[in-house]
């Protein structure tokens, strides 16, 4: 009787073990293979969707071959292959997101550059024109500005720097724009405020002369001679063959005649320096 229930007990204990072992097996088939192979399959995946033009999808397989193999080489490019590709089909917030948390994730990665970089190009391809939104002017300007303190000697700096003076000459703009609102409404003190930001920040922009040619207006129309004179006397001595110069000179008393100055020396900078402090005067 005894070997019966011992034959019966084993009988149970082995159909147990055997039915655990075939659930193990169901349950292991369903869970992906996690490999090097899978993950590089996966990358290249996404590689021929780029190379279709599928941005979307490709990017996609981007993220999915990092979740493969997270904190390795292929995670590290498959994240920025993402923020690329989401980037090329103008999901520039996507892309922005995407690429700080590379930055954060991989911050010793070799491409961290390129990371930046593309930051700094998505601000700047979010830029309309000087007369609209000025926050994305500022936010490519800072982010640019960051670019080249930081990595001055990459191949991208050189794209950067053009595109920096593009976007300082908008700002110039979008000053000038603002103080010929206030000149038209006879606003004087908020006209030259935004004349002189042009004057201070941007004066190697195009806008400066124009803008030192209002303050020439503004201060004579207003009583403030001795100003206007030095607006002139500062144009006259960095744009004496310009337009702008010879129209302030026809503003100003016809008896006066601009000081002479010449470039290149100690006195003449001087000159400058006391000049440009005389355009300012308190609200």
């Amino acid at each position: 009787m005894r070997r019966i229930l011992i034959l019966i007990f084993s009988f149970l204990l082995l159909a147990s073990c055997l039915g655990r072992d075939a659930i193990k097996k169901k349950e292991e088939t369903k869970l992906p293979p996690l490999s090097n192979e899978v993950a590089i399959r996966v990358y290249k995946e996404g590689l021929e969707n780029l190379k279709a033009g599928d941005y979307f999808y490709a990017s996609k397989k981007f993220s999915e071959a990092e979740t493969l193999l997270p904190q390795t080489v292929w995670a590290e490019k498959s994240a920025l292959m993402a923020s690329y590709c989401l980037y090329a089909i103008n999901f520039y917030e996507e892309s922005l997101l995407n690429l700080e948390r590379f930055i954060k994730m991989y911050p010793a990665s070799k491409h961290l550059s390129y990371a930046h970089y593309l930051i700094a190009i998505s601000y700047y391809e979010q830029i309309l024109d000087e007369k609209k939104d000025i926050e994305p002017l500022i936010l490519s300007k800072k982010q640019i500005e960051f670019f080249l303190d930081t990595f001055p000697e990459t191949d991208y700096a050189i794209d950067l720097k053009f595109k920096l003076d593009l976007i300082v000459n908008q700002l110039a703009a979008k000053e000038l724009s603002i103080a010929r609102f206030y000149i038209k409404n006879e606003k004087w003190i908020a006209a030259i405020n935004r004349l002189k930001i042009i004057v201070e920040d941007y004066e190697e922009t195009i806008f400066v002369e124009e803008a030192l040619h209002r303050l020439v207006e503004i201060y004579y129309r207003i009583g403030l001679e001795n100003e206007a004179k030095a607006a002139a006397a500062l144009l006259g001595y960095n744009y004496n063959s310009s337009e702008w110069y010879a129209r302030s000179y026809k503003v100003l008393n016809k008896d006066y005649k601009p000081p002479k100055i010449t470039k290149g020396n100690e006195e003449g900078g001087l000159i400058r320096r006391t000049v440009k402090k005389l355009l300012f005067i308190d609200d």
